[in-house]
């Protein structure tokens, strides 16, 4: 009998073994899977984010577009507007009616055709009599001028334009150095 015994106790404690040997197995697995859970979690954190900044950037790049495509053909009708101002200039001084009526007509067509620019977000830059300011000046020249500040625009060749804030093109201007 102590031989059926000492043969069941022995089974006993193998069972019992492969019991335990089990149990740390599964608690081995159990102590991999919270990590393997955190790389998951950090991975679909880390493309979380990055879908949201694709999306933020995706919304940026589609407000500069509607608000800034239209920059080069904006440019393009500035070269008309500047045209008109120097055929209304040229003209103005002519004494002929019918001429002073057509400059009253090419001037109307001019400040129909800038509000429409307006109303696409092109505005003009205001120089004359304003301090220079290399950010939407370009000085094209320097002349002595009596009451003038120094720096102070008192001529401008060409008018300059911004679009929705942001510079379309430079104002080209004279300033004043009284040295």
């Amino acid at each position: 009998m102590s031989e059926e015994t000492n043969q069941a106790e022995n089974e006993e404690i193998l069972s019992t073994g492969s019991d335990v040997k089990d149990e740390i197995e599964e608690q081995l697995k159990n102590h991999q899977m919270p990590k393997q859970d955190d790389d998951f979690k950090a991975k679909y954190y880390y493309l979380a984010a990055e879908v949201e900044n694709m999306r933020k950037r995706f919304e940026r790049e589609k407000e500069n577009l509607l608000k800034f495509g239209n920059e080069k053909v904006l440019s393009g009708l500035i070269g008309v507007v500047d045209n008109f101002d120097l055929t209304v200039n040229a003209l103005r001084n002519d004494n002929d009616d019918k001429v002073q009526n057509i400059v009253k007509g090419i001037d109307m067509i001019r400040n129909q055709f800038l509000d429409v620019l307006k109303q696409n977000g092109l505005t003009q830059v205001e120089s004359l009599g304003k301090i220079f300011d290399p950010n939407f000046h370009e000085a094209v020249a320097q002349a002595k001028a009596e009451g003038k500040e120094e720096q102070e625009i008192i001529t401008e060749y060409m008018r300059g334009y911004l679009l929705n804030g942001r510079l379309l093109r430079a104002s080209k201007v004279v300033v004043a150095n009284n040295n």
